[in-house]
C-alpha cells in the first residue's frame, strides 16, 4: 500500500513538473478548452441543425470574436469617455487630501507635497537601468502572450472541428478493458466544465449588472469599465470577485467620498451574498459543485503556480478531476454510448424535464 501510495505520488509529480516546463504550450491549450466548452452549446446547436462542422466553427468563432471586439470597443469608449470627471474628482480628492496631511497629527507641509512629483521623477531617472531592464522583461512576456494566443486559437478551431475524433485518439492510449468507463469519466468530467463554465458566465453578467448598477446610482465615473473588470473577475471563484469589488470601493472612495464607498460597499456585499447562496447552487448544481474551502484552496494553489492564468483554470480543473474521479469511481460498469444518468447527477429533474447534463450530452466529445 506504501509502495503504491509513493508511485502514485511520483507520478503526479512528474506530471507536475512536465506542465511547469511546458506552461507556454499547456496553458494556451487549457484556455483554449475552457473556451470550447463555453462555447460547446452554440457548435451542438448548430450540429443538431445539420450545420456542417467545418461552417459551425466559423461560425461560432466569428461571432465570438465579433462580440468580444465590439465589448472591447465599447468599454474603451467608456473608458475614454469617462477620464475628464475621473480626473477632475481625483484633482479634487487630492486637494482635500493634501489639507488633511497637512494638519495633526501629520504636519506635512505645503511645499513638500509639491515637491513629491519631483522627488518621483528623480527616483525614475536614478533607477533608470532596473526600469529598462524590466521594460525588456515586458517586452518578452507580451511575445510569449502574443503566441499563447495564437496557439489558443488554434487550439480552439481543433477542439471545436474535430474534437470528437481528438478524444477517440486520446483513448486508444486506454486499456481495452478500461476503454468504456474512461469513455464515460471523460464526456462526464467535460459536461462538468460546460456547466461550470456556463453558471460562471451568467454568475459574472449578474454580478457586473447589479454592481454596475449601484455605481451608476451613486455617481461613480467610469461606471462600464468597472463593470466590465468585475465581469472578468467573477471568472475567479470568490477571489476575483472580491478583488475587483474592492477596487469599485477604492474608486468611490476617492471619487466620491466615504458614504459613497460604504453604499458600494454593501452592494457589493449584497451580491455576493446572492451569488454564493442562491446563483451558484441554483447554476451549479450537484454536478460541478465544490466546497467553498476546496475552491478557496485551489484558487490559492493556482496564483503561488501560475499567477492570474493558475487562479483562473484551477477551479475549472478540479471540477473537471471531481466529475472524473467520481465516475470512475462508480461500482456499475457505465455503456460506452450514453452517460449513465444516476452517476450524472440525476439527467432529470423531479417534474422529468432534462437537467442541463442532458441538455449538453450532445455536444460531448463522441456524441456528434
Amino acid at each position: 500500500m506504501c509502495g503504491q501510495f509513493l508511485l502514485v505520488a511520483a507520478a503526479i509529480w512528474v506530471v507536475g513538473w512536465i506542465v511547469i516546463q511546458l506552461r507556454l504550450v499547456v496553458i494556451p491549450v487549457a484556455i483554449a478548452l475552457l473556451l470550447a466548452a463555453l462555447l460547446a452549446p452554440a457548435m451542438g446547436l448548430l450540429v443538431r441543425r445539420k450545420v456542417p462542422r467545418g461552417v459551425a466553427t466559423a461560425i461560432v468563432l466569428v461571432g465570438g470574436i465579433a462580440v468580444l471586439v465590439a465589448v472591447l470597443s465599447f468599454v474603451i469608449r467608456a473608458f475614454v469617455a469617462g477620464l475628464p470627471d475621473l480626473s477632475a474628482r481625483l484633482t479634487q480628492s487630492y486637494q482635500q487630501f493634501q489639507e488633511f496631511l497637512a494638519g495633526p497629527p501629520f504636519n506635512i507641509s505645503s511645499e513638500q507635497l509639491r515637491n513629491l512629483p519631483d522627488a518621483i521623477g528623480r527616483s525614475i531617472s536614478e533607477n533608470r537601468d532596473t526600469l529598462t531592464s524590466g521594460a525588456l522583461t515586458t517586452a518578452a512576456t507580451v511575445a510569449e502572450i502574443v503566441t499563447g494566443m495564437f496557439l489558443a486559437l488554434f487550439s480552439l478551431i481543433f477542439f471545436l472541428y474535430d474534437g470528437p475524433s481528438i478524444w477517440r485518439f486520446v483513448l486508444r492510449a486506454v486499456p481495452t478493458q478500461r476503454r468504456d468507463r474512461m469513455d464515460v469519466a471523460g464526456r462526464r468530467s467535460f459536461a462538468s466544465l460546460v456547466g461550470y463554465t456556463r453558471a460562471t458566465a451568467l454568475v459574472a453578467v449578474v454580478d457586473a449588472t447589479f454592481i454596475g448598477l449601484g455605481l451608476l446610482i451613486v455617481g461613480v465615473p467610469l461606471v462600464i469599465p468597472l463593470a466590465a473588470l468585475i465581469f472578468l473577475g467573477s471568472f475567479i471563484p470568490t477571489v476575483g470577485a472580491v478583488v475587483t469589488g474592492a477596487i469599485a470601493v477604492l474608486v468611490a472612495l476617492v471619487t466620491n467620498g466615504p458614504v459613497a464607498a460604504l453604499i458600494v460597499l454593501a452592494v457589493v456585499i449584497g451580491v455576493q451574498q446572492l451569488e454564493g447562496h442562491v446563483l451558484q447552487p441554483l447554476l451549479l448544481g450537484r454536478a460541478v459543485q465544490l466546497h467553498p474551502l476546496a475552491v478557496v484552496l485551489a484558487v490559492a494553489a493556482g496564483v503561488v503556480l501560475g499567477g492570474v492564468i493558475g487562479a483562473l483554470l484551477a477551479v475549472p480543473l478540479l471540477a473537471v478531476i471531481n466529475s472524473g474521479m467520481r465516475s470512475l469511481a462508480a461500482d456499475r460498469q457505465p455503456s460506452p454510448t450514453a452517460v449513465d444518468p444516476k452517476d450524472a447527477e440525476d439527467a432529470e429533474d423531479a417534474e422529468g424535464r432534462p437537467s442541463w447534463l442532458a441538455k449538453v450530452r450532445s455536444v460531448l466529445p463522441g456524441q456528434s
